[in-house]
């Protein structure tokens, strides 16, 4: 658990990933105008790495193209598996391909380089309030993690894994992330805002696009495990 957790007022501290030290030094800058602290900058995996064993940072933001054995798609999926820290993937125009593969690493957001000072400051404010607050609900769920559904459904929120009569059921990670965040609050509605934005990560995605992807839901499910609460948001249907 990240220092945000203990102690919202400090001033955050932010690694930086980037091979393009012209940039890095760019992004460091905006990042001490903005209020936040650069304790290093780091251009390889393996200094990443090292540097977050040696210091405890609150959000990471990491180029998806680093040189070398490792690319930084790799090193997230590290670096959130061991340290579940946010990170923020900076992406090139031309990077679509490799970005369904970065958001299996867990990131809260992701900036195309270059980046305005305004889009850096609001990707880390976003992942760092996505990551306080859903981690927190995380934990919390670990001791009953077996949310009971409607139609003989139950989903794990530990195992992200939705069930019927005990089989696990496949879903896309989008579709896992909608499960997940209405998990969160059991019982309760979740705005259509909250929920795009923690299954897109992003504050450009719009609500068709949560609708389509609820619709299609549905339809595969064929069983209604969730209502559409007219013009606020979802909700779960419990047993």
């Amino acid at each position: 658990m990240t220092k945000l957790m203990n102690s919202p007022d400090k001033t955050i501290e932010v690694l930086i990933v980037e091979d393009e030290i012209i940039l890095a030094l760019g992004i460091e800058a905006s990042l001490e105008d903005l209020g936040y602290k650069v304790p290093s900058i780091t251009t390889s995996v393996e200094a990443a790495l090292k540097s977050l064993k040696e210091y405890n940072y609150d959000i990471v933001i990491m180029d998806i193209n680093l040189k070398g054995k490792k690319t930084g798609i790799e090193a997230g999926k590290t670096i959130w598996k061991k340290y579940q820290i946010p990170i923020v993937f900076l992406t090139s125009q031309n990077d679509d391909s490799k970005f369904k593969d970065a958001m299996r690493s867990e990131p809260y957001s992701y900036l195309t380089k270059p980046c305005r000072d305004r889009d850096l400051d609001i990707a880390i404010k976003t992942a760092l309030h996505q990551h306080k607050y859903f981690f927190k609900n995380k934990e919390c769920l670990k001791k009953d993690s077996l949310i009971i559904l409607a139609k003989n459904h139950s989903y794990n929120i530990v195992k992200k894994v939705l069930y019927k009569n005990d089989v696990a059921l496949k879903l896309s990670e989008n579709e896992i992330r909608f499960f997940d965040v209405l998990a969160s609050k059991t019982g309760e509605s979740l705005s259509f805002d909250r929920i795009i934005s923690f299954i897109y990560r992003d504050e450009y995605s719009e609500l068709s696009c949560l609708r389509s992807l609820a619709d299609n839901l549905s339809e595969k499910l064929e069983d209604e495990l969730f209502e559409d609460v007219y013009e606020y948001g979802y909700r779960l249907k419990l047993s």
